[in-house]
């Protein structure tokens, strides 16, 4: 088999594992502020910023991680990640590595990615038949 046999067999598939295991992460930053878990000492208001960003991260984190409406899903993801590093990270410094933003920036950029690749073959979109199940 070769490189370009490759590349078509596993770059789909590895697209919907990049989606996963960024869904999974993203969606236990929501649990940890809404629902105590993973276990941490942080409590947030329900209805303050950091509030309704785990409202988003819990309901687009599930949908991202299952695939379905993964682009919206994504798009919104992506969005509220920009709007985090801008409004959370920035001000304290200009450069990500010192102030905190690394996550935020990264998340912004790989659901941005989602936005346009879609979910990969395993998916409920691709099931359904909605939506690109390659990355090319």
């Amino acid at each position: 088999m070769n490189t370009l046999d490759l590349q078509k067999v596993w770059a789909p598939r590895v697209l919907s594992v990049l989606r996963i295991v960024s869904a999974f992460i993203f969606l236990l930053h929501g649990t940890q502020k809404h629902l105590g878990f993973p276990p941490t000492d942080r409590v947030v208001e329900t209805f303050s910023l950091p509030g309704i960003s785990g409202f988003i991260e819990i309901i687009c984190g599930v949908l991202i991680l299952i695939g379905f409406q993964t682009r919206a899903a994504a798009f919104l993801a992506s969005g509220a990640m920009a709007f985090a590093y801008w409004i959370a990270h920035a001000p304290q410094d200009l450069f990500p590595v010192n102030n905190g933003g690394d996550a935020a920036i990264l998340y912004c950029f790989v659901f941005l990615y989602l936005v346009f690749a879609g979910p990969g073959p395993w998916s409920v979109d691709a099931m359904r038949g909605k939506g690109s199940v390659s990355a090319t």
